[in-house]
């Protein structure tokens, strides 16, 4: 486990993941969520973005979360682990939305300064629909990675748990 990237729906707990797996490796997390975004929500030149990405996943070893379609396959073919965190989409949104109430008006430590925390519907429709629109998509994904690539889905807390239990036994 050198490169690890962490998927999954908002509100799944892929940053909290990703910093409790930073802390156990004792290695640094990078958030796309800070790389990707502009201040004001302003979506980067793709040009940009792609060059940031690569910079950030040439790196030796990593912990990466964050979807991003457009440049997924390129971390997917750099991965050695990739841990897929599928929550119920009511889950999601409970946690979205508390996370607004809890942030709003505010920057999250894991987003791009000057992205105050901000829901709206169709954000919402992203979240209740990701289960059956992008996790099939990103599980047909999986098919053509390099057979060396692990695979991880993790369903539950849980499941979560026993991974940290088996992880913190090496």
């Amino acid at each position: 486990m050198d490169r690890i990237m962490v998927l999954g729906p908002p509100g799944a707990g892929k940053s909290t993941f990703a910093v409790r797996l930073g802390k156990t490796l004792e290695w640094p997390v990078t958030h796309l969520d800070a790389h990707f975004w502009e201040p004001g929500w302003e979506k980067p030149d793709s040009d940009d973005w792609e060059e940031t990405h690569r910079t950030l996943i040439e790196r030796p070893n990593w912990i990466i979360d964050g979807n991003y379609g457009s440049t997924i396959d390129a971390r997917l073919d750099a991965a050695d682990t990739v841990i897929l965190l599928s929550v119920s989409r009511y889950i999601c949104l409970y946690r979205v939305l508390k996370r607004w109430l809890t942030n709003h008006g505010q920057t999250r430590p894991d987003m791009a300064e000057g992205c105050e925390e901000k829901v709206d519907l169709e954000f919402l429709r992203y979240i209740w629909n990701f289960p059956t629109e992008k996790i099939p998509a990103i599980e047909r994904k999986f098919a053509g990675l390099d057979e060396d690539t692990t695979v991880i889905r993790l369903d539950s807390n849980a499941q979560r748990d026993a991974f940290f239990a088996r992880l913190s036994k090496r």
